[in-house]
């Protein structure tokens, strides 16, 4: 195994870095940063924000077809990203899915590196090793094409495609348009990550999301790793299925403004104050 080659896309929109704290967001398998996009525009003012996409995946170069990493790997890759960009810098990472579980090994691997630390959809260990390693062949052989339509069903929550077509698209094209080989090592990687029996060594602050309907890190996950990790708290965004960055950028990047700045000490966070933040977008949401 080695480090794989990844590649970053700025979300913030200022030339000069080093002025803000660092925001790095990590990608869930077969997306790209495009998935974070919305999300991230909402707190780019006050941060400067990077993503970074899967091997093969968005910006990032092609895979060789015989290529193998771990979600270890992918950690230090993002560490490595993060010296090109801003040599030595402590930041704040969140990801989605893979995404996330490549911020738990940042935060085993690395954690004099991290801020804080969000996991949105994710979980300690995926279950289906099994079946991801199934997929993995099947993509390599026969593109990703193959993955559209359980995609589709697994992301979005229901009604979510017909009702936002512009950005279910914008995923789906991702999805389409990345290399099989590369999206088939995330696969590999997957199968094999476990980090249970070293989740409480998590010391960062530590925010678990969970979509109300994903089916493949419910709440339950999100539950045992904010009770696990040493500062953890966890929350459900109600209508969302597996990719809440891009079904709800407005209560993501509440969620992730205030856990960011609870980390840096400007307020004190508390699960109440997380349930009462969704609470409030729930209220204008409805009143809309």
């Amino acid at each position: 195994m080695s480090v794989p080659k990844i590649k970053a896309v700025r979300l913030s929109p200022r030339e000069q870095l080093g002025q803000k704290e660092l925001v790095v967001l990590g990608p869930s398998l077969g997306t790209s940063t495009v998935m974070w996009q919305d999300a991230a525009q909402l707190f780019a003012g006050d941060y400067d924000v990077f993503g970074w996409d899967l091997p093969g995946h968005g910006v990032s170069p092609a895979a060789a077809t015989d290529a193998e990493f771990s979600v270890g790997e992918l950690a230090d890759a993002v560490v490595e990203l993060v010296d090109s960009i801003e040599p030595g810098v402590r930041f704040h990472y969140a990801g989605d899915s893979v995404g996330g579980a490549t911020g738990a090994e940042l935060a085993l691997r690395h954690p004099e590196r991290l801020l804080s630390l969000a996991m949105v959809c994710s979980s300690p260990r995926f279950n289906g090793a099994e079946a991801y390693a199934e997929r993995a062949d099947a993509v390599a052989e026969q593109g990703t094409e193959i993955r559209l339509e359980p995609s589709a069903e697994i992301w979005f929550a229901p009604g979510f495609l017909g009702e936002h077509p512009t950005e279910s698209s914008r995923l789906l094209d991702s999805l389409r348009d990345a290399d099989r080989f590369g999206y088939a090592a995330v696969c590999r990687a997957i199968a094999a990550y476990d980090v249970r029996d070293r989740f409480a060594e998590i010391s960062v602050p530590f925010l678990a999301v969970a979509g109300q309907f994903d089916s493949v890190c419910p709440l339950s996950e999100a539950q045992w790793m904010a009770d696990q990790a040493q500062h953890g708290v966890a929350v459900e965004v109600p209508n969302v299925g597996h990719i809440a960055p891009t079904e709800n950028p407005a209560l993501v990047a509440s969620l992730l403004r205030t856990h960011f700045m609870a980390a840096s000490g400007l307020i004190e966070l508390a699960q109440e104050t997380i349930d009462a933040l969704v609470d409030s977008h729930n209220t204008k949401d409805s009143n809309s």
